[in-house]
């Protein structure tokens, strides 16, 4: 994949609209430090080139209903393209799952799944197991809090901590 160049005030303004979601044009050059006309002209090539996928706000979950949390991995019996394509496929039609990772190594898949309740939960896995997806094995892990929920810090990026 074909890396973008960006510079320090690009990143400047990719962490203010991290940090903030969508602001107006004199707010977010006043966050970066930019006049509007030159932050707006970078925040629009930032867009334009597919670096801001979007917009949205972290919900408090919690506060509205008691909800069960589970990481599962999945391992498939056979690996191929299109099994991969049409595991990933149904993953994104549901709703309950609401983060899937591809990986390397033992496990082909680790998920994200929230729902009301455990029972839930089950008829999640149960549908999937249903839907023929060629799963081999999966292990649940049930969340009992979590930790830690964050984006990475955009100015890492510029500075190689080994150096």
């Amino acid at each position: 994949m074909r890396k973008i160049a960006i510079d320090a005030a690009d990143i400047r303004i990719l962490c203010a609209v991290q940090h903030h979601g969508h602001l107006s044009k004199t707010k977010l050059s006043e966050l970066v430090n930019l006049s509007p006309t030159p932050c707006w002209i970078r925040f629009n090539r930032l867009r334009e080139a597919g670096l801001i996928s979007g917009y949205h706000a972290d919900i408090a979950l919690d506060k509205i209903a008691d909800v069960t949390r589970v990481i599962v991995t999945v391992s498939l019996k056979e690996h191929g393209k299109s099994i991969f394509n049409r595991f990933e496929q149904h993953i994104n039609q549901v709703d309950e799952i609401v983060e899937c990772t591809a990986t390397g190594g033992g496990m082909d898949y680790i998920l994200k799944v929230v729902t009301l309740s455990l029972p839930a939960f089950q008829d999640v896995m149960e549908e999937l197991l249903s839907a023929d997806l060629g799963i081999d094995r999966y292990m649940t892990y049930i969340t009992i809090r979590e930790i830690k929920s964050a984006q990475l810090n955009l100015t890492n990026l510029t500075t190689d901590p080994r150096s």
